[in-house]
């Protein structure tokens, strides 16, 4: 079965039910996409491009961006172990994932 772009039931408990809770976490989750992809896929220091990796894996968990937090880690992973042509190829992957969960956000903050 796929994944949705944002798990709502793990948000939920995460912020206790609190919807403004939920709203502002999805939009700061939203800003940080495109900061971190920008430094994964433009740095050219490696342990900056790592990091970016592991801190939008972290913040794609907090919200139930299983996806995200996936693609991140396989390029955090890659990364690591100089993987540089595998690290582009899954920047791929990051991009759209993240692409859809903004989009599902972009949405849901519209039905707020």
């Amino acid at each position: 079965m796929p994944q949705t772009p944002i798990d709502f039931d793990h948000l939920s408990r995460q912020t206790g039910g609190d919807h403004a809770l939920e709203r502002e976490l999805l939009t700061l989750f939203a800003e940080q996409c495109i900061r971190h992809l920008r430094t994964i896929h433009v740095a050219e220091d490696v342990k900056a491009r790592m990091d970016a990796a592991h801190t939008l894996k972290g913040a794609a968990q907090a919200v139930g961006a299983w996806v995200v937090a996936e693609a991140a880690d396989a390029i955090e992973r890659r990364l690591a172990a100089a993987d540089q042509p595998g690290a582009e190829a899954a920047m791929d992957t990051l991009a759209l994932a993240a692409a859809e969960a903004r989009a599902v956000i972009a949405r849901h903050d519209c039905a707020a």
